[in-house]
């Protein structure tokens, strides 16, 4: 990966420093930083539990985790040597910009920020942000479109704790495609539902809202995401629902539903994907009890009818138009 690479050709730290990750355990170039900083630190300041469980596996006992849409809840300011951004795993612009802050503000006097990325993924306007808060900015290196550039804090600019934007989730808007999975949708006054990947949880709220005498239950890896969906829970005032952190449904594989609806998400680390809707469906197929249903909306190109018909009895196209499709399967 590219990305790695150049940080692998730039980026050098001492064995005792302590590092902070910015939303970026993906990246392939982490492992290599634990090695260099074995006698130091490696705090993830992580939104994706996935990744998060991935890194822990891979890293044994080296490494501290905190959620990164409020680590400045948690965390003291000026404790940091090297804070490292990759542009590629992050959600759009906001999450960027709330990144640079969380360094100004987490490295100490002459630390070092080091951002990765490509100039279609935003890297010049992050890289305005970093002249902006740090007051000066170098780049290390350019290849292939991609660029590696460094800020160093210094004793005049600083970032206080009032003067931040945390990043909300961007899924709180009612998109064409959950509108006509929400139009489709057969739910019962008695259901036990369930949400995979949650986001804001705008499927999970009017499933409750339809199933007064049910429980909906509502899942998502993104920290942001539980935390957007237990808000929007709290203002709706219903009773009849929860919101869980965890990959997929595997907080919930022991209980048994009778609904079980998703919009997974297609694109990781930048990337077009089938393989996260492939691993709901594997798991809606666990957790569903007989006679079930189970929703999953998509982008018509998406050809996700293959693995459905292999984990479900049916599998029928119950609604749809030229840009999405609604799949309803049963056991």
């Amino acid at each position: 990966m590219l990305q790695s690479r150049l940080l692998s050709e730039t980026v050098h730290v001492a064995a005792n420093q302590q590092l902070l990750i910015l939303n970026s355990a993906a990246n392939p170039f982490v492992p290599q930083l634990a090695q260099q900083a074995k006698r130091g630190q490696l705090l993830f300041a992580e939104d994706n539990l996935g990744e998060v469980e991935r890194v822990k596996r891979a890293l044994s006992s080296q490494g501290r985790f905190v959620p990164f849409h409020n680590y400045f809840d948690q965390q003291p300011p000026a404790t940091i040597d090297v804070a490292i951004l990759d542009l590629l795993y992050q959600p759009g612009n906001a999450w960027m910009y709330y990144a640079v802050q969380v360094a100004l503000y987490a490295l100490r006097p002459g630390g070092q920020l080091y951002v990765v990325g490509a100039k279609d993924r935003g890297i010049l306007s992050v890289g305005k942000r970093m002249l902006e808060y740090f007051g000066n900015l170098e780049t290390l290196t350019i290849s292939k479109g991609h660029r590696v550039l460094s800020s160093v804090k210094d004793e005049v600019h600083t970032m206080m704790p009032e003067q931040i934007t945390p990043p909300t989730f961007a899924g709180n808007q009612l998109d064409a495609g959950t509108q006509l999975l929400l139009e489709t949708l057969e739910v019962r006054p008695d259901d036990q539902a369930l949400d995979i990947g949650c986001g804001a949880g705008l499927i999970g709220l009017a499933i409750a809202r339809r199933a007064p005498q049910g429980m909906v239950t509502m899942v998502d890896a993104s920290l942001a995401a539980v935390a957007a969906s237990q808000h929007a829970i709290e203002e709706s005032g219903l009773t009849n629902l929860r919101v869980l952190p965890g990959d997929g449904a595997q907080p919930v594989l022991p209980e048994r539903f009778t609904l079980v609806a998703t919009n997974p998400p297609f694109h990781q680390g930048g990337v077009q994907t089938t393989a996260i809707a492939e691993r709901f469906m594997r798991e809606a197929a666990q957790v569903l009890l007989p006679q079930g249903r189970f929703y999953l909306v998509a982008n018509r190109f998406l050809k996700y009818e293959p693995v459905l018909q292999a984990c479900f009895r049916q599998v029928d196209e119950v609604a749809g138009n030229s840009r999405y499709k609604v799949l309803l399967a049963r056991n």
